[in-house]
């Protein structure tokens, strides 16, 4: 409980920073990087990508906190640079058969049992399902979809919405 919790130790303050750096800052620098060619041509792409955990998981304050930050960058991006044809969307994943969580989650394991328990479509999804939605987003047919934040969790979203 967040009223009881001990004050934050240096590596909760690090993990925030780290969280935060790697996830709205670089998200930030890219966009403005790219922003002025867009302009210039009238019309252009942002795709972010967030998570599941943006929604609220236990023990993952400062990665859920940052991936929710991003969400709403794209919220409010999306509304400023809609009148200059940039349109800004997410694509949010669930857990997704990656090394990383792999090495975090073994097939198996109760930590995978948990995961599985709150999808309906009982599996973990696979890279190539968050890429399809990403390049959706960002094709010309997707011209008139802006502002929105697209979750690609089979189902595991569900519960906490």
């Amino acid at each position: 409980m967040i009223a009881t919790a001990p004050a934050p130790t240096r590596r909760a303050v690090w993990s925030w920073l780290t969280m935060s750096n790697a996830n709205v800052r670089v998200a930030v620098q890219v966009a403005q990087a790219a922003l002025p060619g867009m302009r210039a041509a009238g019309r252009g792409r942002i795709g972010n990508v967030t998570s599941m955990v943006a929604l609220g998981t236990p023990e993952r304050t400062a990665y859920g906190a940052a991936k929710a930050a991003l969400e709403a960058c794209t919220r409010i991006w999306a509304k400023e640079l809609g009148p200059t044809g940039v349109t800004v969307n997410a694509v949010a994943p669930g857990p997704t058969e990656t090394e990383l969580f792999r090495s975090n989650t073994p097939s198996g394991s109760p930590a995978e049992a948990r995961y599985l328990a709150g999808i309906p479509l009982d599996r973990i999804g696979t890279p190539s399902e968050p890429a399809a939605a990403i390049c959706v987003l960002l094709s010309e047919d997707a011209g008139f979809i802006t502002g929105q934040t697209l979750r690609v969790d089979g189902g595991g979203s569900l519960a906490a919405a």
